[in-house]
């Protein structure tokens, strides 16, 4: 049976990410800041679903501790999931280095210190799978949210970078781009219905990209479009709009 390790598994995608593949038989590591918050998940998904559930505790910020972490497992998974992120208001963000920085941090370089390191293990083994959550705010710059977008920014082109190196290795490296989803994180904001996502919708796309092997996944799929639009128009023009 195959093993999938979930870094940041109290996230609402996270949850639904460990019920989606432990529903197929994956046995699931789940990984977050505190473990104590893990329990009643891995409880939740033992009983379900019948498969083997650890926690271990993983801080993004806590970079150098990122090799113990890996180690530490009782198992090298053969499929490692990136759901942690973070997104703090844009204004908050311009008035408070503090926060520019942790957004920074926890949504790419966070990513980028355990990916090298799962990176490297999947390329000795010539075999694993890394999935990515990033997001469509990566895809171009906008005034309400260009910090957090940024930082998503980097992480696509760092996943497109990881994608081609370890192509040849056998190991597959998929990016996902979700648009709106339904989560802790956006619940000061009011959403359209049409183009928001619930986090189950993400981890049914996910799953059946991952079954795929595609090489990027948008959830909804709509957000494809809506971003080839986006992407399009004039810079003379984007320029003026408030988005």
């Amino acid at each position: 049976m195959k093993t999938v390790l979930i870094l940041g598994a109290t996230s609402d995608i996270g949850r639904a990410l460990a019920s989606k593949f432990a529903s197929n038989s994956y046995n699931i590591q789940l990984a977050a800041r505190s473990i104590q918050d893990l329990i009643s998940i891995r409880s939740d998904i033992k009983i379900r679903f019948g498969v083997e559930c650890d926690c271990y505790a993983f801080n993004a910020e806590e970079f150098y501790s990122h090799e113990l972490f890996w180690k530490s497992l009782s198992a090298r998974p053969d499929i490692s999931i990136v759901v942690f992120g973070n997104m703090f208001e844009q204004q908050a963000c311009l008035h408070d280095w503090d926060l520019t920085l942790k957004t920074i941090q926890v949504n790419y370089t966070g990513v980028a210190s355990i990916l090298n390191i799962i990176a490297r293990s999947y390329k000795e083994r010539k075999a694993g799978t890394i999935i990515c959550i990033s997001s469509v705010a990566g895809l171009r710059g906008r005034s309400s949210n260009f910090i957090y977008g940024s930082a998503k920014a980097a992480l696509i082109a760092y996943l497109s970078g990881l994608r081609n190196e370890l192509y040849h290795n056998d190991v597959h490296v998929m990016t996902v781009l979700p648009g709106f989803v339904f989560t802790k994180m956006t619940d000061n904001l009011q959403l359209p219905k049409f183009l928001t996502a619930t986090p189950d919708e993400v981890a049914r796309d996910v799953y059946r990209a991952f079954l795929k092997k595609k090489n990027i996944v948008y959830t909804k799929w709509i957000w494809k479009w809506v971003m080839l639009i986006i992407r399009l128009i004039p810079e003379s023009i984007f320029k003026k709009l408030n988005l």
